[in-house]
């Protein structure tokens, strides 16, 4: 059974989804050189809404200028959204993603594909999971004097993400934590970490480290500091994580996802705290 898409192009608006958006000599297809951006859309009761879209389009902003890409038209991308949101009519959750590319390889001025997708996913909500530590291959602070490195860039070359994700699922698991070459946890292929010691929670630090700048962490964050609790900024080992009183990877797509095993080895779990996080996260 096919899952429910919908497809807008900017400049057009919705467009078929089987209809060709992307050229074959596209630079995002051919290089992976483009970004985009992920979100959750919820249609229920009260009508279609985009989980904390402002703070998304903000870092679709900040990947394009890592990227020399031209600044994109926010405005332009909000009124395609509205036409997207408006057109689709299927209940429960979806994954709007915003995709804009360089160019065309051969064709120096001809504009690049952007375009938005906006996929249901009936997931349900995401259980404990197994995750494996995979190493990174580079140090934690790599990123600090390579700018081009693109570090916290959410690009279209994602071919290590996913394969990691398939090297966890080969050794049996259910996601991956990247580790970097000087032994610190790093970020999920497709999620923030965060873990709590004691009354204190931590995640792992932007700065140098190349991560993205998980929106859902950040909301997190601001969530646990306006209840008074700490919220650090900080690398941290394997150990420590394992060591912890909670550790979660985080996403738009999944929310907050308690981590049971760590390659292999049991972690506490805390039901309340990972309510808690779901909740801050509008899960």
């Amino acid at each position: 059974m096919s899952v429910p898409q919908l497809v807008a192009v900017l400049g057009r608006g919705v467009v078929p989804a089987g209809e060709p958006v992307v050229s074959a000599d596209d630079l995002g297809i051919n290089r992976g050189d483009g970004v985009f951006d992920a979100v959750r859309v919820v249609a229920d009761a009260g009508g279609v809404r985009v989980d904390h879209l402002a703070p998304h389009l903000a870092r679709f902003a900040r990947s394009h200028a890592a990227m020399g890409m031209a600044a994109p038209d926010l405005d332009a991308w909000r009124g395609l959204i509205d036409a997207a949101l408006g057109a689709w009519a299927v209940p429960g959750t979806a994954i709007l993603k915003l995709i804009a590319t360089r160019g065309q390889e051969h064709e120096a001025s001809a504009p690049g594909a952007s375009f938005l997708t906006i996929t249901a996913n009936d997931s349900p909500a995401c259980p404990p999971l197994r995750v494996s530590l995979v190493p990174r291959g580079y140090a934690s602070d790599a990123f600090t004097d390579a700018p081009w490195l693109l570090g916290g860039v959410k690009s279209l070359a994602y071919a290590i993400n996913v394969a990691a994700a398939r090297e966890a699922a080969r050794r049996g698991d259910d996601d991956a934590l990247f580790v970097s070459s000087d032994g610190f946890c790093l970020e999920g292929p497709r999620s923030g970490l965060v873990v709590r010691f004691g009354d204190d929670y931590a995640t792992t630090p932007t700065a140098g480290t190349g991560i993205l700048d998980s929106v859902t962490v950040g909301v997190v964050a601001d969530g646990l500091r306006a209840r008074g609790v700490r919220f650090t900024p900080r690398l941290m080992t394997p150990g420590e994580v394992l060591d912890a009183d909670g550790a979660w990877l985080l996403s738009a797509g999944r929310g907050a996802c308690e981590i049971s095993h760590l390659d292999g080895s049991p972690l506490a779990v805390d039901p309340g705290a990972s309510a808690l996080l779901r909740e801050l996260a509008g899960f």
